[in-house]
């Protein structure tokens, strides 16, 4: 973390919300004058696309797999090591992932490939972080006998209770404001199985055994994130999502209700939230519920102060 260079990170897979929370910050920014320098996760992915088909086929052959989620297909120490940098220095080294025709365009690159690495210049008032490992830590998993008495349980040794981390990865650590965007697991599946069949062609079987081989990785590398962020968005669909593998169609915002889970509820401001967002309701003292089209407005008016505090304690800090 950096008074000086703030770094803001979404978290969240796929398809979870990520973009939405995107183009609220976008309009905080815009509103406010921030300078944000953007850095999109698929940019820190350590393969091209070319090459990590072929990766992922040679790991099944070997009889295991390779995943978007874990280490071997992410340079998690290069951006730890930008996250590290810039709340230091402001700087850092990035890069872009060329994701359509019209980034190949501007860039003349193809798609599916990446940017040379570049140093960010310039006087920015933050770095903005969206993507799948904005707050990944690469935790050892162990055996623990809790007495005598009990048998051994697998317990998540965490870096603050035994500092005992793969490679020292550590990228949570440096973010001031960590937010996680994440649907329903059966909601999550349903926009997986529809994006892969109707935009890239896949069979249903092919991505339900996908989503299967990568679960491992999933389990380790995503979730865990979710119990260090400041905010959580999750998306709760109101209608039958229990056979996520044969629905036939993904649930609307409309048709969804969005439980914000708040880490320091004694900072957040609930009356004011209750009365600006219609339809909203506390579910515990530490969550807010709100309608799912309600999902944008609720995210300005919820990060719109924090942002404002951090970019002016940052500019303050700056100049003397």
């Amino acid at each position: 973390m950096s008074a000086r260079h703030p770094i803001v990170a979404i978290t969240g897979s796929s398809g979870s919300g990520t973009t939405t929370v995107k183009d609220a910050f976008d309009g905080i920014f815009c509103r406010d004058g921030i300078h944000a320098v953007h850095v999109a996760g698929n940019s820190f992915r350590r393969y091209d696309d070319l090459t990590m088909q072929r990766v992922y086929e040679e790991s099944l052959e070997r009889g295991n797999t390779i995943s978007f989620y874990g280490p071997e297909a992410n340079l998690f120490d290069r951006l730890e090591g930008l996250f590290r940098e810039y709340s230091h220095t402001g700087r850092g080294l990035a890069r872009h992932y060329i994701d359509d025709a019209e980034q190949a365009e501007t860039h003349g690159r193809p798609v599916g490939t990446f940017t040379p690495w570049e140093e960010i210049t310039g006087d920015s008032d933050l770095l903005f972080y969206e993507g799948l490992h904005g707050g990944c830590i690469e935790a050892t998993w162990s055996y623990r006998p809790m007495s005598p008495s009990h048998n051994p349980v697998v317990v998540k040794e965490r870096h603050k209770l035994t500092t005992r981390l793969h490679n020292g990865v550590d990228v949570a650590r440096w973010v001031d404001l960590l937010i996680g965007v994440v649907p329903s697991i059966n909601l999550e599946w349903i926009q997986k199985i529809h994006r892969d069949t109707l935009v890239k062609g896949a069979s249903k079987e092919a991505v339900t055994a996908h989503i299967l081989r990568h679960m491992r990785d999933y389990i380790r590398y995503i979730t865990p994130q979710f119990s260090l962020t400041d905010i959580n968005f999750q998306r709760i669909p109101l209608v039958d999502t229990s056979d996520p593998f044969d629905a036939r169609e993904i649930p609307a915002l409309s048709e969804s209700m969005v439980v914000i889970r708040f880490r320091d509820p004694k900072s957040v401001d609930f009356p004011r939230l209750l009365n600006s967002i219609d339809g909203a309701f506390m579910s515990r003292p530490n969550t807010l519920v709100v309608p799912g089209g309600e999902m944008e407005n609720a995210m300005e008016l919820i990060c719109a102060p924090i942002v404002h505090e951090l970019v002016q304690k940052a500019r303050a800090l700056r100049e003397l």
